[in-house]
């Protein structure tokens, strides 16, 4: 099998090159590279997915991985590449993230979100990928007060541009369905967390500043609650759903909408204190009002996700929490949230209870295109 995944340098799309390599697909990499946070947490995921595809395969299929850098507005580009590779499945994880960011950039978000995944969806016209899934958000409910949070509560008032743009993807998807019959999948995260994450969300910015000694900003006063969900989980959750298009019906387009989260959500005075309990340090907090563009909370329903598939989310917030504090003491050089010239090695990767984990003792060279 062949899987194109664009936003291969992200937090999700690295861990999923990395589960697919495991298992021996051949997969390409898509990434611009852009520098909404440093270049060097990218450098090091993508350092990783190298010695993976480098190593000897335990099964009787050897994956490969090819990094390929490009922005999805590069139409021609995309499509060509499209064309040449024919790819049986296509992972859209490429996007501008970020709800604050989206109030001050919106341009931003209106290039990457909407005109790249419009691109996307016209070469996946051309070339017909049998396949097509793509990173939705649980931001795209608002403010529902209807919890747990199920797939039809389709968000009508989304309280930030970049909310807007996920549901819009959703809709465009759903338009190229019932036009070409591209069967496609959406995909609900719900706030991911875990070693290698994006800096600028609170699990890594809150590990930052409590081992800095730093003061932690607590919004909304601390009243909110999140579904956090294990990098792991949402990656297992993601393949499960790789070998399980929407079918071809007559009087219906192949295309559905999955929420992909732990399914239970926590307090986030719960969630700091795990994170102290982890990293064995007490946070000093700074009490603030709500942001704009937030939710109080987040609460996957996840029937549909498990009657399709099988599949339950099941890391624990403790062991998760254990896992990110491992990685942040052993690379503290990739929290910052602004850029630095450094490519930082990577460890060698060694699964773990099913997690995709880390050894601290056996360093790489971190050379990488860029």
């Amino acid at each position: 099998m062949k899987i194109l995944i664009t936003g291969a340098a992200g937090f999700i799309g690295a861990a999923l090159c990395e589960r697919l390599l495991e298992e021996g697909v051949h997969v390409v990499g898509v990434d611009n590279l852009n520098p909404y946070y440093p270049l060097a947490l990218k450098s090091h995921r993508l350092t990783r997915l190298e010695a993976l595809a480098g190593k000897p395969n335990q099964s009787e299929m050897t994956g490969s991985f090819r990094f390929v850098k490009m922005d999805l507005t590069e139409r021609d580009a995309l499509m060509q590449l499209m064309q040449d590779e024919r790819f049986d499945v296509v992972v859209n994880l490429a996007a501008q993230a970020g709800v604050r960011h989206s109030i001050s950039q919106p341009h931003d978000y209106v290039d990457s979100n909407l005109v790249g995944f419009v691109n996307l969806l016209e070469a996946c016209r051309a070339a017909r990928p049998r396949h097509l899934l793509y990173a939705s958000s649980s931001s795209v409910y608002g403010d529902d007060a209807r919890q747990p949070l199920t797939e039809e509560q389709a968000g009508a008032k989304p309280l930030s541009l970049y909310a807007a743009t996920k549901r819009a993807n959703e809709l465009m998807a759903y338009s190229y369905a019932h036009l070409y019959g591209l069967p496609v999948t959406g995909l609900r995260f719900f706030t991911v967390y875990g070693a290698r994450g994006r800096p600028d969300m609170a699990p890594l910015r809150f590990a930052r500043k409590l081992m800095a000694g730093e003061a932690i900003d607590v919004y909304n006063h601390g009243q909110m609650a999140r579904d956090f969900t294990h990098i792991s989980d949402i990656v297992e959750g993601i393949r499960c759903l790789i070998d399980l298009p929407p079918p071809r019906e007559v009087d219906a387009a192949p295309s559905r909408v999955l929420n992909v989260g732990r399914g239970e959500p926590i307090a986030l005075r719960d969630f700091i204190s795990g994170l102290e309990d982890a990293l064995g340090l007490k946070a000093r907090k700074r009490w603030l009002p709500m942001q704009a563009g937030d939710v109080e909370r987040t609460w996957a329903d996840t029937t549909a996700l498990e009657a399709l598939s099988g599949f339950r989310p099941h890391v624990s917030l403790r062991d998760g929490l254990a896992e990110l504090a491992d990685w942040a003491r052993a690379y503290p050089e990739l929290l910052a949230e602004e850029s630095t010239d450094a490519a930082i090695p990577d460890p060698v990767h060694r699964p773990i209870s099913g997690m995709l984990a880390f050894t601290a003792d056996v360093t790489l060279d971190a050379r990488v295109m860029i």
